[in-house]
């Protein structure tokens, strides 16, 4: 048996940012043919190591070897000279070009002094073919599907000559059909001998599609192996380095009054846009509805909408009976709401402010934390080492600014302080968006404990298996509109998959 053909090797390599040691003498291999999978939590390493090989940092100690030969990387062009592509998380696409356009930005074709669109149409037709990609060159970026915008992404490494592709997040924003199509496209660049790295925090992914598993964690490879040797739970501990319950345990739920109703609800983005168009709905107490899509479908606009955040243009949204629509957030959260916003940093904390600050942003106006309009610091510092124990936040102590939190801690205590008080209503939208295994399980469970003890739960998640685990029903959000609503119990990833894609089936 010969040795497989190392194209890509990284020896020892260490980066220290202030602060952080972001990566402690890294070793990694990547062979020819092979889709190789990084693994770890958020901050253990990976997208630094990958942005060495991709050229964007400079190792402080360390080799990275090409084909065999030492190679020298001070910058991404560096690496597309080596034939290194990187597919980012978030595209790197102009909506306004088409394919053509795009994929030739920077390494522009030019013919008589005029840029030779034909001469890049019919290299992308033919890359297109020779790895079953099926994108047409002329059609304009902007109104492409998402799964088919990742695909141009691929088209412009191939179109650079790359032989190692680097996927950050790939399925990050794809509906489970075009993440299965992300997976076959895959192989099918491997069998004609692309070699790729595959960076994710799904472990299911990473077990059906990778042939060799590296973890990283605190910056340092913990372990390579083959899915075959390996499941989720010893994945997941690798990643953490404790036992971490991968399933949602949760009975069944007892609905009792409704709490939230949302009765046509129309709303405008910044642009003056329409995103949310006549939605309707409505989320007893003891229930988790979960609503569905793949972001950008109008779930922002109405989470603002219904926390105070944005004011709707049409529509009536009512809490516990009280008319609350288009009311200023502190009167919606005095009415019950707990909100875990999408973007933790600006909507959820404030970062120059310390922990036990944040923790009491809510109710800091009202006894005990004030009295007669004067700040007591002795009770802040009370209630926020009391939460910062019951919900376990990893801080040195609770004067420390927000800001110096990891993202897991940062969410942690925005979920203290909002599921803490006496609440009727939680909204949580992306609630473990960017989160290591360890904080996803932790914030799950205190979602169920909320929805256990009477309290109505709207989830907003683009992650679909965290919709299916938490969720009692569930509705799909299409291009601002409620396309279906039905039982959790009743239906599949992949209906809902087609659903979150636009293909209406009507629901009983």
């Amino acid at each position: 048996m010969t040795e497989p053909t190392i194209v890509l090797e990284a020896k020892g390599i260490t980066k220290q940012f202030p602060g952080v040691l972001a990566n402690d003498n890294v070793n990694f291999d990547l062979r020819k043919g092979e889709i190789h999978a990084l693994l770890g939590e958020n901050g253990a390493g990976k997208s630094t190591l990958m942005n060495l090989l991709y050229g964007l940092h400079n190792p402080d100690k360390g080799e990275i070897d090409v084909n065999g030969k030492t190679a020298v990387i001070h910058s991404p062009n560096d690496s597309i000279a080596l034939g290194i592509g990187m597919v980012h998380q978030h595209f790197m696409l102009i909506p306004v070009f088409t394919v053509a356009e795009n994929v030739m930005l920077g390494d522009e074709s030019v013919k008589n002094g005029s840029l030779d669109r034909v001469a890049v149409a019919a290299r992308i037709t033919e890359i297109s073919k020779q790895y079953g990609l099926d994108v047409d060159p002329n059609a304009l970026v902007g109104p492409l599907p998402v799964g088919i915008q990742q695909r141009v992404e691929i088209v412009k490494t191939l179109y650079r000559n790359a032989e190692i592709v680097i996927l950050d997040e790939p399925t990050a924003v794809l509906t489970p059909q075009e993440a299965e199509d992300l997976f076959r496209i895959m192989r099918d660049l491997t069998a004609r001998g692309v070699s790729i790295i595959f960076i994710t925090h799904k472990l299911k992914e990473v077990l059906a599609v990778a042939d060799r598993i590296t973890v990283m964690r605190a910056g340092r490879v913990i372990n390579t192996v083959k899915p075959s040797e390996t499941d989720s739970a010893q994945l997941a501990n690798m990643m953490v380095g404790r036992q971490v319950i991968l399933t949602v345990d949760k009975k069944d739920h007892e609905a009792a009054d409704e709490v939230l109703k949302v009765e046509g609800i129309t709303v405008r983005d910044q642009r003056d846009l329409e995103t949310v168009h006549n939605v309707s709905f409505s989320v007893r107490g003891g229930e988790v509805l979960g609503i569905a899509g793949v972001q950008g479908n109008g779930q922002t606009e109405l989470s603002e909408a219904l926390t105070g955040l944005r004011r709707p243009t049409g529509g009536k949204v009512t809490i516990a009976g009280k008319d609350l629509t288009g009311k200023p957030p502190r009167i919606i959260t005095e009415a019950g709401l707990g909100h875990i916003p999408e973007d933790r940093q600006r909507h959820g904390l404030v970062l120059s402010y310390s922990v036990a600050d944040n923790m009491a942003l809510c109710d800091y106006y009202h006894a005990p934390f004030s009295s007669r309009g004067v700040i007591q610091p002795k009770a802040l510092d009370e209630n926020s080492r009391k939460l910062i124990s019951a919900f376990d936040v990893r801080t040195p102590s609770p004067f420390v600014n927000a800001g110096k939190l990891s993202g897991g801690n940062q969410q942690k205590v925005i979920v203290a302080r909002e599921l803490s008080r006496d609440v009727k209503l939680v909204i949580a939208n992306q609630p473990t968006r960017g989160l290591d295994v360890g904080s996803i399980e932790y914030i799950h469970s205190e979602i169920i404990k909320m929805r256990d003890r009477g309290v109505a739960v709207l989830l907003i998640s683009a992650e679909l298996d965290e919709i299916m685990a938490l969720s009692d029903r569930i509705a799909v959000m299409y291009r601002g509109q409620i396309v279906a609503v039905v039982d959790a119990k009743q239906t599949t990833r992949e209906q809902l998959g087609l659903w979150m894609a636009g293909a209406h089936v009507e629901t009983a």
